[in-house]
């Protein structure tokens, strides 16, 4: 199969996906149902077109009604065409089923973890959790744990912790965000 790679910038200029976040390198989108049994009759119709379309996204479904959908192309390891044309038709299929879309709920959450030889420690880590290595980042193959990358140190830090977690929202939330973790104390 070909495929049409589609880039962010292409993604934030493409009509008809309102609904979707760019997140990560993978299209986002929640959809509240009015009930648990009407978001899985949801997931059920996005099985259907996912088959037709023989494009499989990841889909997530959660009380009382919400449904997560992260698409992306796993052959090319980025986004195509097949993404965007996916997120057009089940948009259609939520609105059709009286779903509402939460595109500012979006988030994506990563681990980073900041070392002077991210080679001699990789490996440890990809045992510890179970992951594998794609990219130099690790992965979940299940794709249901958090991506950790390693930030290469060009020396040693004493005053801080190595660890830290990145949180990503879109762009239309960011800085929402960011005044609400500042009025918590955030620094």
């Amino acid at each position: 199969m070909e495929y049409t790679t589609v880039t962010a910038a292409e993604i934030a200029d493409a009509e008809g996906l309102d609904d979707w976040r760019f997140l990560l390198g993978a299209l986002h989108a929640t959809f509240a149902a009015e009930t648990y049994t009407a978001a899985a009759q949801l997931v059920v119709a996005f099985t259907a077109a996912a088959e037709r379309a023989v494009h499989h996204p990841d889909l997530d479904i959660r009380y009382p009604g919400r449904v997560h959908v992260v698409l992306t192309t796993h052959a090319t390891g980025g986004l195509t065409t097949l993404d965007v044309d996916l997120a057009r038709e089940f948009s259609a299929i939520a609105a059709s089923a009286d779903a509402v879309a939460e595109p500012h709920g979006a988030e994506a959450l990563e681990l980073a973890l900041d070392t002077m030889d991210a080679d001699a420690i990789r490996p440890f880590w990809a045992a510890v959790l179970g992951y594998r290595e794609v990219g130099g980042n690790l992965v979940d193959p299940r794709r249901v744990g958090p991506r950790m990358w390693f930030q290469q140190m060009d020396e040693p830090r004493t005053e801080r912790g190595r660890f830290h977690i990145d949180v990503t929202v879109p762009h239309d939330v960011a800085e929402a965000r960011t005044e609400a973790a500042l009025a918590a104390g955030g620094r």
